[in-house]
């Protein structure tokens, strides 16, 4: 486990090895060096310890820093096409949404292992790595998480100057600008900001916004074993909502329709009315104290505060045979206050040829939501039958509520409770890992246009067992078994009503096997098996895009990965995918042998970069996923797809390089993904970006 004590005596010899780029999640101690490949080797998410990958029995993808600048990743939905067992979601225009195993998600997110459960667009502006746990995560990072979660692990200060930044353009006119600087300003002090401003544009006719994010933070060491980081957050995000084209026609799961083509940049929603606002202040605070060699202290406090707005007007329903589309549309208002501590006692001890690493935790936290939504009006209705034309002209909208309007506002105060323990035991080459973890998760909701009240407390035990076996010292053959839960309140806690108070919450239960062999010292390969049982399932409702009962549904799939760099100057990564999700019990929403949506039975994603000389380097990448389906309903399919991408990269100085990336080489037309069976999201035709870094 990273301590202070190491500052003084290995930072400078560990910024110069294979090691230079990792970051412990929530440790003090970041070690900042010289570009050296994609792989990653430790992490602290999987285990909450300081734990080889290699070690640690489920599948974890990394993707660093030097993958999201070599390849200009943007956001978080474009990091999961590089991983295997995830697609990301519409998330109906205004937030991150994925779906990992199968398993669709809105809350599954984390920072520093601290959850980071609200629906905004989170930047990578200041990241070190996104970290894709997958499986059930529950005794790590307590409820949900049932198919994986999304942890960012973000810069801290360190004990070197650094001035870096980065500007770029792009062929529709979105351009950034960001920053990184780092300033040790005594022994054992040293302060960091990174920020970002980007404006966006992309091919859809009526697209547009801005966001604006910076994050200072500190790093004080008060002696040899005790230190704490300080750092603050403020994201500030306002765009277009967009929520795509609608289905070509009413289909069938005899007879699935295809998304409506011809239509690629059309808006369907009202220019001035699809609007997101969204503001977020986030205080993070670190402390760790070594008490001796073998028993360390971290201590962990998040407060967030997220106030967010969007309006949208989106398409109901599929192309009619009068070729008409009905149109809806609604106002929603969100507040959320975040408060967790997260307490961690690590231990190691041997006890004869066992040697144990506990780890025993607790972790206390309160999250505060208010939500209203209220239903837009076309005069006396709340559906607009619109012509299918381009531009695609809607009716003038008002918001209203009250009584028959169908206003919801809702009021939640939610507590959360939690212990765990861990031991990580190793005996020759078996290692074993065994946790159990206790949550008590209250919540008290108040319907604010009625006045009734809902009360629900869930006491969840989630374990989580595995074996490591290392035949040889680079390879490692591991099962395990874990297991999560997910209230009924559902992700936002907006679910909670009569009904579903009286229900138990959703589980999640993973069966795995897999081999990981470190190749080489940079290079990571990785195998995995899995079948994920979730049971009292939700999903989305095909025309609402509303959470919908769906009893049971089971994943199944082999995920395999390579990433790293093969030889010098010649870096790869590597995600395929076979997967099968369906539905395994009928209720009212669906038929067992329905598909689980947005699962493509298979997926592709590579991307390489090799180095000719000091001077230049290049990159060629693809990405392929087969058909899948928008909902539960099967009635209308995401054809299959394949996109090439490419880029060029030219060192000027020492300290400058100029890049290049095209995005969709030879022009395919796609969808990438969906929300409802009409709301489909339509591929970027090809494009390039173009950036100039520096660092000093």
């Amino acid at each position: 486990m990273a301590t202070p004590a190491l500052a003084a005596e290995d930072e400078s010899a560990l910024a110069e090895s294979a090691a230079a780029n990792e970051t412990q999640s929530g440790g003090l101690i970041v070690v900042t060096g010289t570009r050296d490949g994609y792989g990653a080797d430790r992490t602290r998410s999987a285990t909450r310890t300081d734990t080889p990958l290699q070690d640690v029995p489920q599948a974890v993808s990394v993707v660093s820093e030097e993958q999201i600048e070599d390849q200009n990743l943007r956001s978080i939905a474009d990091v999961l096409r590089y991983v295997p067992g995830a697609t990301a979601a519409q998330g109906e225009g205004h937030r991150d949404q994925i779906v990992l195993r199968g398993n669709n998600s809105t809350a599954d997110f984390f920072v520093d292992g601290i959850r980071d459960d609200v629906q905004y667009y989170r930047p990578l502006y200041n990241l070190e790595r996104v970290e894709v746990l997958r499986g059930p995560n529950a005794m790590i990072f307590g409820r949900g998480g049932g198919g994986g979660v999304v942890n960012r692990v973000t810069k801290q200060p360190f004990d070197q100057l650094l001035v870096a930044g980065s500007g770029s353009l792009n062929t529709f006119g979105a351009w950034a600008i960001d920053a990184d600087v780092n300033l040790p300003l005594s022994e054992g002090v040293a302060v960091r900001l990174n920020g970002v401003h980007e404006e966006f544009a992309n091919h859809r006719d009526v697209f547009e916004g801005e966001i604006t994010a910076f994050n200072p933070s500190a790093r004080v060491l008060l002696g040899p074993d005790t230190g704490f980081v300080l750092s603050y957050e403020y994201v500030d995000d306002s765009r277009v909502v967009d929520r795509g084209v609608p289905a070509a026609r009413p289909g069938t799961i005899q007879d699935p329709a295809a998304p409506l083509a011809g239509f690629r940049d059309t808006f369907f929603g009202q220019p001035g009315t699809n609007q997101l606002g969204f503001e977020g202040h986030i205080l993070r605070g670190t402390f760790e104290h070594r008490f001796s060699d073998n028993l360390s202290l971290v201590s962990r406090l998040h407060y967030a505060d997220h106030d967010k707005f969007y309006r949208n007007a989106f398409p109901s329903g599929p192309v009619t045979a009068a070729n008409s589309v009905a149109v809806q549309a609604y106002f929603d208002a969100f507040q959320r206050e975040n408060l967790f501590s997260q307490t961690d006692l690590v231990w190691t001890v041997s006890t004869g040829p066992l040697s144990h690493t506990i780890l025993a935790g607790v972790e206390i936290g309160n999250q505060q939501t208010a939500n209203q939504r209220l239903n837009g009006f076309f005069g006396a209705s709340q559906t607009a039958i619109v012509p299918l034309a381009d531009p695609f002209v809607i009716p003038a909208i008002s918001f209203r509520g009250g009584a028959g309007t169908g206003e919801r506002s809702t009021a939640t105060d939610a507590d959360i409770f939690a212990l765990y323990v861990q031991d990580q035991i190793e005996v020759g080459p078996v290692e074993l890992i065994a946790g159990l973890r206790y949550d008590r998760f209250g919540i008290d909701a108040t319907n604010v246009v009625n006045g009734q009240t809902f009360t629900r407390t869930d006491d969840l035990l989630s374990p989580r067992v595995g074996v490591v076996f290392h035949p040889v010292e680079p390879v490692s053959l591991y099962a395990s078994f874990s297991r999560s839960y997910l209230p009924q309140s559902g992700d936002q806690f907006n679910s909670l009503d009569l009904t579903t108070a009286a229900l138990e919450p959703e589980r999640f239960d993973n069966y795995e096997a897999g081999v990981k062999w470190q190749a080489t010292p940079g290079l990571l390969l990785s195998a995995a098996v899995y079948q994920l049982d979730r049971s009292n399932t939700r999903a989305n409702d095909p025309i609402t895009g509303a959470p919908v009962q769906t009893g049971s549904q089971r994943s199944r799939g082999l995920e395999l990965e390579a990433v790293g760099e093969i030889l010098p100057h010649w870096n790869v990564t590597l995600a395929y995918t076979l997967q099968e999700a369906e539905i395994t019990a009928t209720t009212t929403a669906a038929p067992a042998g329905r598909e689980v949506p947005l699962v493509p039975r298979h997926q592709l994603a590579a991307w390489t970069r090799y180095d000719f000389s000091d001077r230049i380097g290049a990159g060629i990448g693809v990405i392929h996923q087969s058909e899948s389906f928008s909902t539960i309903s099967n009635a209308v399919a995401l054809p299959g797809f394949t996109r090439v991408d490419a880029g060029m990269f030219v060192k000027l100085t020492d300290q400058v390089e100029a890049q290049v990336n095209v995005e969709n080489l030879f022009d395919e037309d796609y969808f990438p993904t969906a929300h409802s069976d009409n709301n489909i999201t339509t591929g970027a035709p090809l494009n390039a970006r173009f950036t100039l870094r520096f660092r000093y």
